[in-house]
């Protein structure tokens, strides 16, 4: 966040705040499963209006979600029909196209909170990005829709493919298989062996890691995961007869318990 815009690198975004709008906390770190606040926004002690709301920026990886979903729309899908029984669909989950981009519009709210959430969501790098706007003023939320406009995206952007390229590794779930692992050396934990350690690798075009990004992980399993991992030994994955980069993600420890309520989280969880 810097002189009133946010920008964010690795999905290739701008968004440009709306005016006396600030970040006033940033968010805590990605969960096990995968999801990011990037950013929270709200009305600075300037704001001039009469009514107020907030802003969140938020990301799913799809690599590690808890939900069987494939894509971006199926997960909002998934959101929308495991909705607790305190929120009402006000729109469906809709095609919209903003910044000539393609997003899909989710509104619900709640009648005794008398709250409104309009949901932008779009798919980049094999994660669900979404814009999460919250106020009792549908007013307010339409007009902060409308300055979405203004914000740049890469061309991948859309909720059913985002899966990368054109210049940033193509995306894989599930790549780090044995038909795809040449060489392997398995971490050693000298402790803390079973906590879920999500974690996001790049591989260069020769089929060596290139990047390692943990979303979780204490700092002995770091160590010892980036030592082992930098082992590895990929088959080097091939578009159009050529060689690319790619991006995929391993879990190590013990899987991601499921959800054991069919009760929906909010969505700006």
């Amino acid at each position: 966040m810097a002189n009133h815009v946010y920008t964010n690198q690795y999905f290739g975004l701008t968004y440009f705040l709306p005016a006396d709008w600030i970040e006033k906390y940033t968010g805590p770190p990605p969960s096990d499963s995968g999801y990011y606040v990037l950013a929270q926004i709200r009305p600075s002690d300037r704001f001039k209006g009469t009514s107020r709301g907030t802003i969140l920026i938020a990301a799913q990886d799809m690599f590690f979600t808890l939900t069987q979903a494939g894509n971006a729309l199926e997960l909002i899908d998934h959101t929308k029909d495991n909705l607790s029984a305190d929120y009402k669909v006000e729109q469906p989950p809709t095609p919209v196209t903003i910044a000539g981009h393609s997003f899909l519009r989710f509104d619900y709210g709640s009648p005794v909170a008398e709250l409104h959430w309009r949901v932008l969501t779009t798919q980049i790098r094999c994660h669900m990005v979404q814009f999460v706007f919250t106020s009792g003023d549908t007013k307010l939320t339409e007009s902060l829709l409308q300055e979405m406009n203004e914000m740049t995206l890469p061309l991948e952007a859309s909720p059913i493919l985002g899966g990368g390229g054109d210049g940033v590794p193509v995306c894989i779930k599930d790549y780090a298989s044995s038909e795809n692992i040449l060489e392997k050396v398995d971490p050693v934990f000298a402790e803390r062996r079973f906590n879920p350690v999500p974690v996001r690798i790049i591989i260069d075009k020769e089929g060596k890691v290139k990047h390692i990004h943990f979303l979780s992980a204490f700092p002995d399993q770091e160590k010892a995961i980036t030592d082992a991992l930098f082992q590895w030994r990929f088959r080097p994955f091939l578009r159009d007869g050529k060689p690319v980069e790619v991006e995929t993600g391993i879990l190590f420890g013990r899987a991601l318990r499921q959800p054991t309520s069919s009760a929906a989280q909010p969505v700006s969880e």
